[in-house]
């Protein structure tokens, strides 16, 4: 499935906002995606680690993380297999805080990814989708991710304030593409934490797709308590409960994304 000359398609999933559905979205898009028989890794780049957790890995079996990938160990680099045939992880620890310190005199520390890709290719060779979970924050570890990626795909949850900050990321993500990574796109927005119940829900919907256009997905990902509940049982939504509005949400939401990986390019031409 994956092009052999091209690699694997490298996505950031990134809002420095907290708490908008970033890390749902990449363990449940990285699921729906292995379902359908591609191959996936997902990067846990941000040190709360929650992406590791809820697809199974304890702080015991975290041999190596992205710190490691981060500080230039690629020869050691270890993809960790996940209870999900075909999804892989390189999850995260606490240490990755320090990364800012312990890079401060690296003049390639914003590349520390894309280095790590290119010299050791084979673990990543045969993968189809590359997943980052960036942190909440445009920080080194957010500004290493865009470096690497293809594209950046934006969970934007609908709240009054689901604006605010995005242009903030439109203009770094603009930045990287006139210097670091001229092939960087939007990959797009999804809506998450939909409440149909809530006036609100469906008014910054609107909003955002007035502002946006076709950079917003046609799917919605509800606010669902089984997505809520799953990472305390340490799986994806998608095995937890399959039937689930927010399951099904997201398994239409990778039909979408799919369609729409091989346009990102156009896409961003209007940001």
């Amino acid at each position: 499935m994956s092009d052999p000359d091209s690699g694997p398609q490298i996505v950031a999933i990134t809002n420095q906002k907290g708490g908008v559905g970033k890390t749902t979205t990449a363990i449940n898009l990285g699921t729906a995606l292995a379902a359908l028989g591609y191959r996936v890794l997902l990067i846990d780049l941000d040190p709360q680690g929650n992406a590791s957790t809820g697809l199974g890995l304890g702080p015991t079996d975290r041999t190596f993380t992205s710190y490691d990938l981060m500080l230039g160990d690629s020869a050691a680099i270890q993809l960790a297999p996940t209870l999900v045939p075909g999804l892989q992880l390189i999850p995260a620890t606490p240490d990755l805080s320090a990364t800012d310190l312990d890079l401060v005199g690296d003049s390639r520390r914003i590349h520390k990814i894309e280095d790590a890709l290119a010299v050791n290719p084979q673990p990543f060779r045969d993968l189809d989708f590359i997943l980052v979970d960036c942190p909440p924050s445009l920080s080194l570890l957010t500004v290493n991710a865009l470096v690497a990626a293809n594209s950046v795909l934006v969970p934007l949850q609908c709240e009054f304030f689901a604006l605010e900050g995005l242009s903030q990321l439109m203009r770094t993500v603009q930045t990287i593409r006139n210097g670091s990574n001229a092939r960087l796109k939007i990959q797009g927005i999804v809506l998450t934490m939909y409440d149909r119940r809530n006036n609100l829900s469906g008014q910054v919907a609107s909003d955002v797709r007035d502002n946006l256009g076709t950079l917003v997905y046609d799917t919605v990902i509800p606010r669902n308590v089984r997505l809520s509940e799953a990472p305390s049982h340490a799986v994806p939504a998608l095995i937890y409960d399959r039937s689930s509005s927010g399951s099904v949400a997201y398994q239409k939401f990778a039909a979408e994304f799919l369609a729409r990986a091989g346009a990102t390019r156009h896409l961003a031409e209007t940001v």
